[in-house]
């Protein structure tokens, strides 16, 4: 293990006047991961161009405190896939050969929970677990126990009611464990916790509060994954409701006689349908409801911030904040100027916002305008704590050591994708709504499987396809994908 690590912010890139000090083994960091779900790309304050309606001040926080990224990738556009590469440093179309939503995590891939255990840490996650299989079981490599970390209080599934958290509702609930249609007591490492009042966004903060301030005796690592603003997105505190001038909706009762589609009445999923789509609920109030949980989201990260500093470790915390995709058409997001969003790998499902933050030893309000990857959370971590990456398929590099020229590939079902500089290579067909997306969708110029070349730092929204007018570089990133794919799956 290295004794000194030092992290050099280029001058070029980042239009930064201070290297970054030596960092020394005896002051590794602690570090708090916080993930977020479905935010879009327009509803991060710090971003030049955001939409000014979406009140993030705190998320602002860190982009004064740190850097952001205005062109961030996750490796897919929906969460399970995505999140696993945010994990292990690799691009999970490695084992995931047909790029589904549940690749799952192999015995022989680590964590970032797993290096950083290793290495002295105590390590925590809080909230969102989600791997694609083997959902709300225990004993399993998918578990947040079974891959690094010491705690874990939260749910393995896509979603999670945010109010019915308790062990009666899920006794008098037919079906209270999908996927994406869950309620009940949250997982709480080998049992459960039941909790008869409060909402879930704040719970996971409170919880993250808690763990922040306990001792521990050496740095920990906390993974602090919300499921905001995924839906049920019009489940918010009343005061957002009042503030954005929107009424509250019933929340599910089993007792319900409301169906949709194949669902029984009396079902949450039945309920979960309803409200996870336009009918019930009209484009100008998911607006609406979407920003109240946002505000919720971000007044939450606030008093997460706000405890660090109360505790005195400011100074020490690197803090790394992501979405885990683009925002989805289905609930009031705005992706704009980018194309399309969650479920496709137009940019709108892919580029997200991040920011990374350490008081004293990042430089402060500082813009990377760079292609980087939620695969390279992993190694940065290890050159700031001076772990060797033992494992030789990493994907990602260091953040604050991008590569102009780097292949990143992008495989999702029937479509892929290839970015290389400035260039971006897809055949990407994203027209398989059932129902309407919401009137912030920015609909694709094409939707069919046919090769679409886009340059992307004049043409970020992906609006000029240049396929046509430039054969050879297509065939060159087409060589790139098919490189990439024949070298590294099924190598992991």
């Amino acid at each position: 293990m290295k004794n000194t690590i030092i992290l050099i912010l280029f001058f070029g890139l980042f239009s930064c006047k201070n290297n970054v000090p030596t960092v020394k083994k005896e002051q590794s960091p602690n570090i708090l991961l916080i993930v977020v779900d479905d935010q879009g790309y327009a509803d991060f304050e710090p971003f030049k161009n955001h939409d000014v309606t979406a009140e993030t001040p705190n998320m602002g926080t860190l982009a004064k405190t740190g850097t952001i990224f205005t062109q961030a990738y996750t490796t897919a556009p929906v969460c399970s896939p995505s999140r696993v590469a945010m994990l292990t440093g690799k691009n999970q179309i490695r084992w995931d050969k047909q790029a589904s939503w549940g690749p799952g995590l192999p015995d022989s891939v680590k964590t970032i929970a797993e290096y950083l255990k290793a290495a002295g840490y105590a390590t925590a996650r809080i909230g969102k677990n989600d791997l694609g299989k083997n959902f709300h079981k225990y004993d399993v490599r998918e578990y947040p126990l079974k891959h690094g970390y010491d705690e874990f209080l939260g749910f393995s599934a896509h979603a999670h009611d945010y109010w019915l958290l308790s062990q009666e509702i899920k006794d008098k609930t037919p079906d209270p464990e999908g996927t994406s249609a869950v309620l009940g007591p949250l997982m709480h490492n080998n049992g459960v916790k039941s909790y008869n009042e409060g909402y879930l966004t704040d719970i996971l903060t409170d919880e993250a509060i808690q763990y922040i301030q306990k001792p521990k005796g050496k740095p920990f690592f906390l993974t602090l994954a919300y499921n905001s603003v995924h839906h049920l997105i019009h489940e918010v505190p009343q005061k957002y409701l009042d503030k954005y001038d929107v009424k509250p909706i019933n929340n599910y009762h089993p007792d319900s006689l409301e169906t949709f589609g194949k669902h029984p009445a009396g079902s949450y999923s039945a309920y979960y349908d309803k409200y996870s789509r336009l009918g019930a609920i009209q484009d100008e109030d998911l607006r609406k409801y979407y920003l109240a949980n946002l505000n919720c989201l971000d007044d939450n990260i606030g008093k997460v911030l706000a405890s660090i500093k109360k505790e005195g470790i400011e100074k020490e915390t690197l803090i790394i904040f992501m979405s885990d995709n683009g925002g989805t058409p289905l609930n009031g997001a705005n992706n704009s100027p980018l194309t399309a969003g969650k479920y496709s790998i137009w940019e709108g499902g892919i580029r997200v916002p991040m920011a990374i933050s350490w008081p004293g030893k990042i430089a402060a309000g500082q813009v990377q305008n760079s292609y980087v990857s939620a695969m390279d959370i992993l190694p940065t971590i290890a050159s700031f704590v001076g772990i060797e990456l033992t494992d030789k398929t990493i994907d990602g590099i260091n953040l604050f050591q991008p590569e102009k020229e780097r292949v990143l590939v992008w495989k999702w079902q029937k479509t892929w994708a290839v970015r290389k500089g400035d260039w971006k290579l897809t055949n990407t067909n994203e027209e398989h709504w059932k129902s309407r997306p919401s009137n912030l969708y920015i609909k694709p110029i094409r939707d069919d499987f046919s090769l679409k070349l886009f340059n992307l730092e004049d043409d970020p929204g992906e609006r000029i396809d240049l396929s046509t007018q430039n054969p050879e570089k297509v065939k060159e990133l087409e060589a790139a994908y098919q490189n990439w794919c024949t070298s590294n799956i099924g190598n992991y």
